[in-house]
């Protein structure tokens, strides 16, 4: 059964989900999203791992004094893990959701198994606004009518302000250099039809991060947890569970 949380936290109150038993996983929603983006997925995670699903400040159900700040996101949830006695975990991110995992492994490896970035927003295809509106209404093409509802309800849960700041913010954001860093087996999800964070965006960050690789999904947009859950589910859960090459003799 899902258990809702509450965390007071340097001035926010966070808002997370926990469900499931084994390793910890951290779930991270996308830009206009919430935890509620993941309820495809739920039911096939949580019966291999134990689910830390987050509202991200201003989303969802979470809330701060401040507003949301994506360059200090990833140190709100390094603390978040700390206060809630969870010391690694595995991190899956998507879209705005997967920069944040991506600065987190970077910047706090001892915070991260295994980390899974799901049509990661990093680095996003530097273009005008009018050119991300037209991509985000070709987005619209791959959501089925039943998850409009789901859209339209989070974006104006967070509200016009705090979407639009922090979409603001990931357009003029920079984390190819802290790329490099990241010393955890990535898995890349992609949808192969994804307008807004295409295909070649899964290129560059194979080429720069150290050990990642793709799975690319056919005929899928931006969303692949909730377009195509299923195939989601299973390459998320055969990554995790994957077990790690031994090493040559004398290596530490």
């Amino acid at each position: 059964m899902i258990e809702r949380h509450w965390c007071e936290l340097d001035g926010a109150r966070l808002h997370y989900q926990t469900v499931g038993s084994g390793d910890p996983v951290v779930l991270i929603h996308g830009l206009s999203a919430s935890s509620r983006w993941w309820h495809r997925n739920i039911d096939a995670l949580a019966e291999r791992f134990t689910l830390h699903i987050i509202d991200l400040i201003g989303f969802g159900r979470s809330r701060g004094r401040q507003r949301f700040n994506l360059a200090e996101s990833a140190a709100l949830l390094a603390h978040w893990m700390e206060t809630i006695g969870l010391e690694r975990a595995h991190i899956v991110g998507h879209s705005m959701g997967g920069y944040i995992a991506a600065q987190l492994a970077a910047e706090f490896p001892e915070k991260v198994n295994r980390l899974v970035l799901v049509d990661a927003a990093v680095p996003l295809p530097r273009k005008t606004r009018l050119q991300h509106l037209s991509q985000l209404s070709r987005e619209m093409r791959y959501t089925p009518p039943r998850f409009l509802h789901l859209l339209a309800t989070d974006a104006m849960l967070a509200g016009p302000r705090t979407v639009l700041s922090a979409a603001n913010q990931l357009i003029v954001a920079d984390l190819e250099p802290e790329l490099p860093k990241i010393a955890a087996p990535v898995l890349l999800i992609w949808g192969a039809n994804d307008p807004l964070v295409p295909p070649a965006v899964a290129d560059r960050l194979e080429e720069l991060i150290p050990n990642a690789r793709r799975h690319v999904i056919p005929g899928c947009g931006h969303k692949p947890m909730l377009e195509r859950p299923a195939e989601f589910n299973e390459a998320v859960i055969a990554f995790l569970t994957e077990q790690a090459p031994e090493r040559e003799d004398g290596e530490h």
